[in-house]
């Protein structure tokens, strides 16, 4: 008799991540975009704008950050800059700082760089930018430095349960 897959086992498909298999499980359309990652490139957001040819404003990245003591995430473009106090405010606090990076992989179970907003570890608030909403589909990681997922920003909002605000300034 066949063994049925284990959870983990179906996480760990070939080019799965935690992120591609929640958007599966949910039934979402995406798509995946995958690039050769050079590790000498300044900033993983551009790098990933570059290779796949999209603009820096529909390409977004994922930050952790400290909000009155509780790590939370912000979606924000690679185009701009994520403002803090905007982030505080967004969820109802007083002062935001950026998380530890040893933490935020331990708590997200994704290396700097390779952040997704989906399929943490832990579920943690989740802030996109409200400039999300003037894209059709937008670009956030998959879990992995090279690998990107696009898809619309509703989908990716209902998905986190965030919260949409202003939360990025220009770079």
């Amino acid at each position: 008799m066949a063994k049925k897959p284990s959870k983990a086992n179906k996480k760990q498909q070939p080019g799965g991540t935690p992120a591609t298999v929640a958007l599966t499980a949910a039934g979402v359309t995406y798509t995946v975009h995958a690039y050769e990652h050079d590790p000498a490139h300044p900033s993983y957001g551009e790098e990933a704008a570059e290779a796949m040819g999209v603009s820096p404003e529909r390409v977004f990245k994922t930050l952790v950050a400290d909000v009155d003591g509780a790590l939370t995430v912000a979606v924000v473009p690679v185009a701009g800059r994520l403002d803090l106090k905007a982030l505080a405010a967004a969820v109802g606090g007083k002062r935001a700082a950026m998380a530890d990076p040893a933490l935020a992989e331990r708590t997200t179970g994704y290396v700097r760089g390779g952040i997704s907003p989906l399929g943490q570890r832990k579920r943690l608030a989740t802030v996109l930018d409200a400039s999300a909403a003037d894209h059709a589909t937008i670009c956030v990681s998959a879990g992995r430095r090279g690998l990107e997922i696009e898809l619309s920003p509703d989908d990716l909002a209902r998905l986190t349960n965030a919260t949409r605000a202003p939360i990025s300034r220009p770079a």
